[in-house]
């Protein structure tokens, strides 16, 4: 398969498909090692990785159905369980955290850009060695308290909770934005 062939057929495998076998501990340190030569201004690595398996994806959904009853005392008992079973189908998660550096010359903007690269280089490499991956965030992305409970420090940010593992069929296809749509010439 060329390049720009394994790109075109890039796609999400929604959370819900993706079943054992996950990556392993070397498949994913060198999933990583890929998804870390993203364009990095300044050579700052403003992120960071926290991978999820096993019981630690019960226990961070059990703390996320907690946490939405928190919020919501009379949330309907099918979202507590969505959100309760919401880290329950991968076998791996793949938190990608960014981490500014904050007063850097590189602006806060183009460090979580080259974190989102990160995001996109792992999808990438997750496809690259066989599995199935999709990158989601949702509202636990931004909660203060999921947040504290991951061990996040002030200022970073969640940018991805990458779930990784086997597609238990094939992704779907969807429809692609009209590149000749969204491309104009510029001129003075």
């Amino acid at each position: 398969m060329n390049e720009l062939h394994f790109l075109r057929a890039r796609r999400s495998v929604p959370s819900r498909l993706l079943q054992e076998p996950g990556p392993d501990a070397a498949q994913l340190r060198a999933m990583l090692a890929e998804a870390v030569r993203v364009p990095d201004h300044g050579k700052l690595a403003p992120w960071r990785f926290l991978a999820i398996r096993g019981d630690a994806r019960h226990a961070l959904g059990e703390r996320l159905a907690a946490r939405c009853l928190e919020k919501d005392p009379a949330a309907p008992a099918a979202v507590v369980d969505k959100d309760r079973q919401r880290f329950s189908h991968a076998p791996l998660v793949v938190v990608v955290v960014g981490c500014p550096v904050p007063g850097h010359k590189v602006p806060v903007q183009e460090q979580l850009l080259s974190g989102g690269a990160v995001c996109f280089a792992l999808l990438q490499a997750a496809q690259a060695l066989g599995f199935g991956a999709q990158w989601l965030t949702g509202w636990a992305a931004y909660d203060p308290q999921i947040k504290q409970f991951l061990g996040l420090d002030e200022g970073e940010q969640v940018l991805g909770f990458m779930h990784l593992g086997t597609a238990a069929e094939a992704a779907p296809e969807r429809q692609r934005p009209d590149v000749d749509a969204l491309l104009a010439p510029w001129q003075p």
